[in-house]
C-alpha cells in the first residue's frame, strides 16, 4: 500500500473512470496524486454492467443521442453539457480503445446494444456485462505506465484543506485511524455517489456521499440533490446483496412479471419494460403495493429467451445468479429496485469548476445537469470519461495560482478502535428512513419526517473520530442535502416523485436546486 506524499501539484480523490480519466490528462502537467477511499476495485465504475453510450455505429447519429438523453432528462438537461456529451463521447472511446480496452465485436466491428430509452442500438460492452470492470483495466494500466501518477490506496478523505477561500488540499485518515494531510495546487472530487444514504442499493459500500458532504461542508454549491435514480431490477433475496440486474437484460428483451405472473409493463408505459428507469420502478412500486403477500416481490423473466445466448452475453450475472441457485435461463428472478444513481452533487460548470477556487468535480459527484432529472442508460461511464477529461485540462492552469507550501503531516489522538454497534444502528436508522420516505415515491408528510429526525441527529454525528464514524457524518449530511431538496421541488419530474404534486410545474419549477450553507434556491 503505497502512502500519500505531504505534497503534489494535482490531487484527485477517488480512482473511478472519472479520476483516472482525469489524472492521465494530469500527468502531461505535473505530478498527480489519486487517492482510492480502498483498493481501486472498490468502485461504482468496476461494477457497471451494462456498458457505454455513445453513436458509433453505421446505424447511429450524435443528434439521436442527444434526443434521447433529452427525453430522459425530463426537460432539465443542460443542453451544453449534453451536447458536449454526445458530440465528444466517440473520441474519448476510441482512445480507450487505443489504450487497449476490449470492447466485444461481432466479428470484426463492434458490439452494439440496445437499453432502455434509447432508440438505437449503441450500448458497447465488455465481457458481455462487465464493461466497467474493463475500462477501469484500462485506465489503471495506462495510468500506471505514466510517472507522473502515483495511486495511494486506503487513503480516506475527511475534509477539505481551504485557506483564504482556496480549496489547496485535503486532510485524509489512514485505516489504523492516522490522521493526515495533503496538499495541491488544485483538487478534484471524484468520489462517485451516494446510494449507501439507502437501505437498498447497488452501489459499493464506499459510496457514502463523501465528496458531496465534504464540499458542502466547505461551502461549495450542490445542485439537484433531489433526483436519485433507482434502478428497477436489482436481485432481492434474503441475506443477499442487491446485486445490479442489467437493463441490458431488458434491452435482450426479458419481461417483467408480477407474483400472479402477470406481464405488468404495458399497461404503464408504451415502451413496456423498456421504458425509462423511473416509470418502470414506480410500476413495480405499484405491483409491490397492491400484491397481498407477506414479503411482494416481481420477477424478471428470461426463459422464453436463448439459453446459451444469455450464458455468454452476460457471464457475469448467470454466473452470480448461480451463487443464489437462480438459474437465469429456466427459472424466474426475484427483484426489487434499489437505489442506484445520483443525477445531482457538487455543481460545476462545463469544465468541472465548483463555486470554490480549485475545486473540481467530475463523474457521479459532480452536477453539470448532463442527465436533468432522469439519466439514461449508460450515460454515466461516459460522462465520468468526457468530463474526466475535461477536468483534467482545466486544472492544469491551476499550477500558474498554487502558493500553499506542504504542512507537516498530523497524527490522530485515537486510533479506529472497535466497531462502533450504536453507529452501525444509528446508520441503519438512517438508511431506512430514506428508503421509507425520501425514496420512488415521496410527499410533503414523508419528507418532513426524516429532515426533523435528520437535524436532531446532528450533534450526535459533529465530531468524527474514525473512519466510520465519518462515513455516518456524510451519510448524514447528504441524506439531509437530498430530502430538503426533494421537499423544496413540489412537482414530479424524472426520477423526483410526489404523489401530493403528481405533475409537472414548469412556470416554478424547470430550475436546477441549488443549495448553499441553510439556502435553497431554484435557477
Amino acid at each position: 500500500m503505497k502512502s500519500a506524499p505531504p505534497e503534489t501539484d494535482f490531487l484527485v480523490i477517488g480512482a473511478g473512470i472519472a479520476g483516472l480519466r482525469a489524472a492521465i490528462e494530469l500527468a502531461q502537467a505535473g505530478r498527480v496524486v489519486v487517492l482510492a477511499k480502498r483498493e481501486v476495485t472498490d468502485s461504482a465504475t468496476q461494477l457497471a454492467q451494462g456498458g457505454i453510450a455513445a453513436a458509433l455505429s453505421d446505424e447511429d447519429e450524435v443528434s439521436l443521442h442527444l434526443q434521447d438523453t433529452l427525453s430522459a432528462g425530463d426537460g432539465l438537461c443542460n443542453v451544453e453539457a449534453v451536447k458536449i456529451l454526445v458530440e465528444e463521447g466517440p473520441e474519448r472511446i476510441e482512445e480507450l480503445i487505443q489504450w487497449g480496452t476490449e470492447f466485444d465485436h461481432n466479428g470484426t466491428k463492434l458490439a452494439f446494444t440496445r437499453e432502455g430509452a434509447h432508440s438505437r442500438n449503441r450500448i458497447l460492452h465488455a465481457h458481455g456485462d462487465s464493461t466497467g470492470r474493463e475500462i477501469l483495466r484500462a485506465l489503471y494500466a495506462k495510468a500506471k505506465i505514466l510517472k507522473n501518477i502515483s495511486v495511494c490506496e486506503f487513503q480516506f478523505s475527511t475534509a477539505l484543506r481551504v485557506e483564504n477561500g482556496r480549496v489547496c488540499g485535503v486532510f485524509l485518515i489512514s485505516d489504523s485511524g492516522i490522521q493526515d494531510e495533503i496538499t495541491a495546487s488544485a483538487v478534484l472530487l471524484a468520489t462517485g455517489g451516494l446510494g449507501q444514504l439507502y437501505r437498498n442499493t447497488t452501489n459499493p459500500s464506499v459510496a457514502t456521499g463523501d465528496g458531496v458532504a465534504m464540499a458542502f461542508d466547505a461551502g461549495a454549491e450542490i445542485s439537484d440533490m433531489e433526483f436519485v435514480q433507482f434502478h428497477p431490477t436489482a436481485l432481492y433475496l434474503k441475506n443477499a446483496p442487491r446485486f445490479l440486474l442489467s437493463e441490458a437484460l431488458r434491452g435482450e428483451g426479458a419481461y417483467l412479471r408480477n407474483l400472479e405472473m402477470h406481464r405488468f409493463m404495458p399497461k404503464y408505459h408504451p415502451m413496456a419494460e423498456l421504458a425509462p428507469r423511473d416509470v418502470v420502478a414506480r410500476a413495480i412500486v405499484h405491483e409491490l403495493e397492491v400484491s397481498k403477500a407477506k414479503d411482494p416481490m416481481v420477477y424478471l423473466d428470461l426463459t422464453h429467451l436463448n439459453g446459451e445466448h444469455l450464458k455468454k452475453r452476460f457471464p457475469r450475472i448467470y454466473s452470480t445468479c448461480m451463487q443464489y441457485n437462480i438459474d437465469i435461463t429456466s427459472e424466474l428472478i426475484p427483484i426489487r429496485p434499489a437505489a442506484h444513481y445520483a443525477m445531482g452533487g457538487v455543481h460545476t460548470d462545463l469544465e468541472g469548476r465548483t463555486s470554490l477556487p480549485a475545486l473540481y468535480a467530475a463523474g457521479e459527484v459532480g452536477a453539470t445537469g448532463v442527465h436533468g432529472a432522469n439519466r439514461l442508460a449508460s450515460n454515466s461511464l461516459l460522462e465520468g470519461l468526457v468530463f474526466g477529461a475535461r477536468a483534467g485540462q482545466a486544472m492544469r492552469e491551476e499550477l500558474k495560482h498554487a502558493t500553499t507550501k506542504p504542512q507537516k503531516p498530523k497524527q490522530a489522538a485515537s486510533s479506529n478502535g472497535p466497531v462502533d454497534a450504536g453507529l452501525e444502528e444509528l446508520i441503519g436508522q438512517i438508511q431506512e428512513m430514506m428508503w421509507t420516505d425520501v425514496g420512488i415515491v415521496r410527499s410533503r408528510t414523508g419528507l418532513r419526517r426524516p429532515i426533523h429526525h435528520l437535524e436532531n441527529l446532528s450533534s450526535r454525528l459533529a465530531h468524527p473520530r474514525t473512519r466510520r464514524a465519518y462515513e455516518a457524518r456524510n451519510i448524514h449530511v447528504a441524506s439531509l442535502l437530498v430530502a430538503r431538496s426533494a421537499l423544496a421541488r413540489e412537482e414530479s419530474r424524472g426520477a423526483h416523485y410526489r404523489i401530493d404534486y403528481p405533475t409537472h410545474n414548469d412556470a416554478k419549477f424547470l430550475k436546477h436546486s441549488v443549495i448553499r450553507g441553510d439556502s435553497i434556491r431554484f435557477v
